[in-house]
């Protein structure tokens, strides 16, 4: 997630994640259905019937993670190594690129299970679902707080901001595997998701492509404050976007149900 493609793609693909989710919270509120799987259509006996047992957001997972692993590897130039083998000097090399496509393969495992996961009864399926989700969050968690090795000022403050809701984002999806039919968790789950990809998004622009044209300044603690300022601004407009995509699922929803 180097650079400024590497922020904005991820966190595209984290907050088009939680709007999905967003709009199934509001659907099984509004139509009194269980939160913690969506409605599956009928299964048909034809020859296209197997790609009815596929979830497709899962496919979604795995192909976005292939364009987030060649666009990580685009940027490395020369060989791809783990370790240096010179005499003297073998010490590990890349490692934050490392980190990435360690991050990334918790993306395709995620996905694996949810575009096969769908044979399986919907309760079982959803329960199987969620422990991928959370088991790959808790696996992103300590790869984040290593990340900040050498980071300072705005870095440092954007990337503990995210930290802090990647960590609430992964307490809530443990608790939703002993809590599955808790519809305030799922909320939880939806806004977190677009938050971390939101302000994933942020930090790219903050970083590479300031608005203003001039790098932020990170000895300049009016810089680091604002930094806290725009998270905050995120928090409210996603809870704005969060009662705006409830207002129209209301209104989508109540003749469909």
């Amino acid at each position: 997630m180097g650079g400024f493609e590497g922020h904005l793609y991820p966190g595209l693909s984290l907050f088009f994640y939680g709007l999905y989710h967003a709009r199934l919270v509001s659907r099984a509120l509004i139509c009194s259905q269980p939160a913690q799987y969506p409605p599956r259509p009928p299964w048909s006996k034809g020859r296209w019937a197997r790609l009815q047992q596929v979830h497709y957001v899962g496919l979604l997972k795995i192909l976005s993670t292939f364009v987030l692993v060649a666009q990580e590897l685009h940027n490395i130039s020369g060989p791809f190594v783990l370790i240096r083998k010179t005499y003297h000097a073998r010490d590990f090399l890349y490692c934050k690129q490392w980190q990435h496509l360690t991050i990334y393969t918790t993306f395709v495992l995620s996905g694996c299970v949810d575009a096969v996961s769908q044979n399986l009864l919907p309760r079982r399926s959803a329960a199987l679902e969620q422990a991928a989700q959370a088991l790959g969050l808790a696996l992103i968690l300590p790869l984040m707080l290593s990340h900040l090795q050498g980071s300072e000022g705005v870095d440092l403050q954007s990337h503990l901001l995210f930290i802090q809701a990647l960590f609430l984002l992964v307490l809530v999806a443990v608790a939703e595997l002993w809590a599955p039919d808790a519809w305030q968790l799922r909320v939880m789950k939806a806004f977190l998701y677009m938050l971390t990809g939101s302000w994933l998004i942020q930090i790219g622009f903050m970083l590479y492509r300031p608005i203003s044209g001039h790098k932020w300044m990170d000895d300049d603690k009016n810089n680091i404050m604002f930094v806290t300022t725009f998270f905050c601004w995120h928090v409210v407009v996603l809870a704005f976007l969060m009662a705006g995509i409830h207002g129209v699922s209301f209104l989508w929803y109540r003749y469909t149900c």
